[in-house]
């Protein structure tokens, strides 16, 4: 299983130390306004049950992320293809923080960091996030790793219901515009 290491953040394997702060993370609302619903204890358990077994058998999927000089787990981040239904197919980067991780650039060091995974390790062509059309925030993320919107991919989310959450986004990049967009190690 790969563990990777950015500056400020692990992202790992999940532990049963994670769940605690998991489950109060799935089960506040501000944190959950671009899905369905909160999630009870049970179903956030379930979750990162299946995160940790995507991780052990493929080495990949959604990490556990941690703030290394604190060893806190602040949410989740990491690469998994898309759902069956969806009207595109690909591997798709994501993130989700607790509220108090908000704000601090946590989830776009992530994201790099399983752009670059994705890229480098998994030799992707292509990687891919969606979101809400609200999701305002998760979008500005997406735009800072320099991936790209086309209107023409916007779709409506066949597994949410009708509402404000249905209406959904595709950001892409490319290995060659990440390439691009990846800062050069200073090696003066």
């Amino acid at each position: 299983m790969s563990e990777l290491r950015t500056e400020r953040l692990t992202l790992r394997e999940w532990r049963a130390s994670d769940l605690g702060p998991w489950a109060a993370m799935n089960a506040d609302p501000e944190v959950r306004a671009h899905f369905p619903e909160v999630l009870t204890r049970e179903r956030s358990e379930a979750s990162a049950a299946a995160f940790q077994a995507d991780l052990a058998r493929r080495g990949w999927g959604w990490w556990a992320v941690e703030v290394r000089a604190t060893g806190e787990f602040i949410g989740m981040a990491g690469l998994d293809p898309v759902n069956d239904g969806m009207p595109f197919t690909g591997v798709e980067a994501g993130w989700r923080l607790q509220r108090s991780a908000w704000g601090h650039g946590y989830a776009t060091e992530a994201g790099r960091a399983v752009l670059d995974y994705g890229f480098a390790t998994l030799r992707l062509p292509q990687i891919l996030a969606v979101t809400t059309a609200t999701n305002l925030r998760s979008q500005a993320v997406m735009r800072r790793l320099g991936m790209t919107r086309d209107p023409a991919d916007d779709f409506d989310d066949p597994e949410a219901a009708d509402g404000p959450r249905r209406p959904s986004v595709v950001y892409r990049i490319s290995a060659a515009a990440h390439q691009s967009n990846t800062p050069t190690p200073n090696r003066s």
